[in-house]
């Protein structure tokens, strides 16, 4: 079969390489399509836990091409989504009741083979059916949209809560849905490019606040104008350190500050202990996701998330350097697919 594959960090190319054989209760997926994330910027350069060599890509879905023997939950050509993770359920996290921190966590297209390839294998205890309408490029959002759902558990919004969310990329535009479904009063979306704030509004009902990267204070100065009361809830889906530094301007006494985006690594932001003490703010991470595909399934198949209108461009697998180009360049591709 055909995968890109990574020898190290930023080393890949497409290659003929075996196909794997269902054993047990694994499922041998014909993958379909495989979202593209920032956080595969971060494998790209060998962050995030990455394990090389390694086949990418952890948000994927497909059609069931063989079974193993044990196999009773899915059967031959049935179409599904993938979950990607499994935690080991014997580490301390996991037996403390926190399994998203697992230490042996199985990632795949993280630490183990994704589905940047014509096929990949995974336990049929990780698989969902898609409902029928339901297109492989959407069973393929249903990772991060799993990963919304943790967001929206981790921040708890109440209804008539005010939200600030900077950031309308794939994952941001499914987290804006989510706290518009959560109750969410006044959802401001503030973003540089005019297509994905178009699809905000249309979308999650958003307001909406165009950035500039040239002024950066008009987008300040139009928030504090527009929203002088500050915000419940203040979110950046960016990773950008500059956007995560400026949220607790926002904020009013008592606020949620939610990291949502993935920053790198080395990233260091300043921010004033007293502040955050005097008007008691709360910082939260969002990481991951692991036990909410289940629900983001149901709100897929259901038609409560909106999907379709956030695949913008879809690549063959030979066409990941352009992909990636894109993705790190800030291009205005909302979600990017590989169809392998």
């Amino acid at each position: 079969m055909r995968a890109l594959v990574y020898s190290g960090p930023g080393e890949f190319a497409v290659r003929e390489v075996g196909t794997p054989v269902a054993r047990g209760t694994e499922v041998l997926l014909r993958v379909r399509a495989c979202g593209v994330c920032k956080t595969d910027v971060h494998i790209h350069h060998g962050h995030f836990f990455a394990a090389f060599p390694l086949i990418p890509g952890h948000e994927f879905a497909g059609e069931v091409a063989a079974v193993g023997k044990a196999v009773t939950r899915v059967k031959v050509g049935d179409r599904v989504a993938a979950d990607n993770q499994a935690a080991c359920g014997r580490c301390d996290a996991c037996r403390s009741g926190t399994p998203l921190f697992c230490t042996r966590m199985y990632a795949q297209g993280v630490n183990a083979p994704g589905g940047f390839a014509e096929y990949t294998l995974v336990d049929e205890t990780r698989l969902y059916p898609l409902a029928d309408g339901v297109s492989f490029e959407e069973g393929a959002l249903i990772e991060p949209a799993a990963c919304a759902v943790h967001g929206i558990d981790v921040i708890t919004p109440r209804a008539g809560d005010d939200a600030l969310q900077f950031g309308a990329g794939g994952t941001g535009l499914i987290l804006a849905q989510l706290l518009r479904h959560a109750g969410v009063a006044t959802l401001a979306v503030a973003d540089l490019s005019a297509r994905k704030l178009a699809l905000a509004e249309r979308l999650a009902g958003a307001e909406t606040v165009a950035v500039r990267r040239d002024v950066p204070e008009a987008h300040d100065l139009e928030l504090k104008n527009r929203y002088s009361g500050g915000f419940d809830i203040v979110i950046d889906a960016t990773g950008a350190p500059a956007v995560i530094q400026s949220l607790p301007q926002y904020a009013h006494p008592g606020a949620k500050l939610v990291i949502y985006g993935v920053a790198p690594e080395e990233a260091r932001i300043a921010i004033s202990p007293y502040d955050i003490f005097r008007r008691e703010l709360t910082i939260l991470g969002s990481f991951s996701q692991l036990g909410t595909f289940p629900r983001a399934v149901k709100l897929v198949n259901s038609g409560v998330l909106k999907l379709k209108e956030l695949v913008t461009h879809t690549f063959p697998l030979e066409g990941w350097a352009d992909a990636l180009a894109r993705i790190s360049g800030g291009s205005d591709e909302v979600k990017m697919v590989m169809t392998p």
